[in-house]
């Protein structure tokens, strides 16, 4: 026999003798987080939801809605079991809601809830869901065409008195459709501006005040408190708040009748956060505009791991950082509010799952990809051991 094949056989034999197989191979897929599904025994979370723990401070919890995720089982369940308040994700933006071939037909604006708005409406009725609603008056997602004569975008301009009849008639007529279709009383709140100032502290240039002029937002509030019952609070909605702070508190202060009674009833930080940022300068501007006796609201909290434009890994420390970061935040706006120092009656996740989240690349939500609970959960929980600290 050949040399090399008697010590080639010797040599697979000895191999064999000492357990040595060779591993099989696995499915290779890249994980969006290192979160595994844990036996409900070993879920730290187990038997814990945010509503109930939400409840205890005198707040609502709440989460973005879509038809998509009331659609899938494993989503809906998850939404009822943790969640008591829910915040249209796109169905109630002006371009959702203003229709152009029947204002066209009726020679005025005309507002009309589309199916999937009614379908989510009816949802949180069926399921007793209170509702923010989410935006009245915004230089994004509004179309065209309403800033123009005939409501044709290839038309002129319409003037300052055309465009606030039809800002008038757009709130009027949401008011009156939630109400005539027996929806009204889902809603505690509502976003009647959003994203009007930027963070140098100047007002954000857009067709409204360009026609209008920039006092377009007192007349926004005019008109929400002329026509929202009183149970609907008003809201003033913006992003990036921790840069703004010295202009929202100047500029919800304008914001009063001719008896000087506020127009506004609440400021709602959108709370877009990354973990390497200060909550000790964070909670400086929460501080600030809770001295306005002003509720506030985080209206669509996130928290993503790394920094704008710069992305972290879901790894083992990434996800703690961020559960500690969850839980800081948190605790932090509870012990404001249960000593009276903040006015908080809701606060709303911007999602809840992060292959479902508008920022999904940054990982930046409660349950990852596979509805498996990350330390995230467990932060918003308050379940400080489990959370990464």
């Amino acid at each position: 026999m050949n040399k090399k094949l008697i010590l080639l056989l010797i040599g697979l034999m000895l191999f064999t003798a000492a357990g040595c197989t060779a591993p099989a191979v696995e499915e290779s897929t890249a994980p969006e987080s290192v979160s595994e599904e844990l036996p409900a025994e070993q879920d730290p979370a187990a038997g814990l939801s945010l509503k109930d723990l939400f409840a205890q401070h005198g707040m609502k919890v709440g989460t973005c809605l879509s038809p998509q995720m009331i659609r899938g089982e494993k989503t809906n369940d998850l939404i009822l079991s943790q969640f008591n308040s829910v915040t249209m994700e796109n169905s109630m933006k002006p371009e959702a809601i203003l229709n152009q071939i029947k204002s066209k037909e009726a020679g005025e604006l005309v507002v009309n809830f589309n199916n999937e708005a009614k379908q989510m409406l009816d949802w949180a009725k069926e399921n007793n869901f209170s509702m923010r609603g989410h935006t009245l008056v915004w230089y994004s997602q509004t179309p065209e065409w309403l800033f123009h004569e005939d409501f044709d975008a290839n038309k002129d301009y319409v003037d300052r008195e055309e465009l606030l009849a039809r800002m008038e008639s757009m709130i009027r007529q949401v008011f009156e459709t939630l109400t005539e279709q027996g929806y009204i009383d889902l809603f505690y709140a509502y976003d009647v501006v959003n994203e009007a100032w930027m963070e140098d502290g100047t007002m954000r240039k857009c067709h409204w005040s360009e026609i209008i002029g920039d006092d377009y937002l007192w007349y926004a509030f005019y008109y929400a408190d002329k026509y929202a019952p009183e149970s609907i609070d008003l809201y003033y909605n913006d992003y990036n708040e921790q840069y703004k702070t010295d202009a929202l508190v100047k500029f919800v202060k304008t914001l009063v009748d001719e008896n000087g009674k506020y127009l506004i009833d609440g400021v709602g930080f959108q709370a877009h956060l990354y973990t390497t940022d200060s909550l000790t300068a964070y909670f400086k501007t929460v501080d600030a505009l809770a001295e306005t006796g002003l509720k506030l609201q985080l209206t669509e909290l996130d928290v993503c791991l790394g920094r704008y434009q710069a992305p972290q890994p879901a790894d083992d420390t990434n996800l703690a950082a961020q559960g500690a970061f969850y839980y800081d935040l948190i605790n932090g706006l509870f012990e404001r509010a249960d000593a009276g120092k903040l006015k908080m009656d809701a606060l709303t996740f911007w999602g809840f799952a992060d292959n479902m989240s508008w920022r999904r690349e940054y990982s930046p939500l409660l349950y990852d990809s596979k509805l498996s609970p990350k330390k995230a959960l467990y932060g918003a929980l308050q379940l400080e051991e489990a959370c990464g600290k």
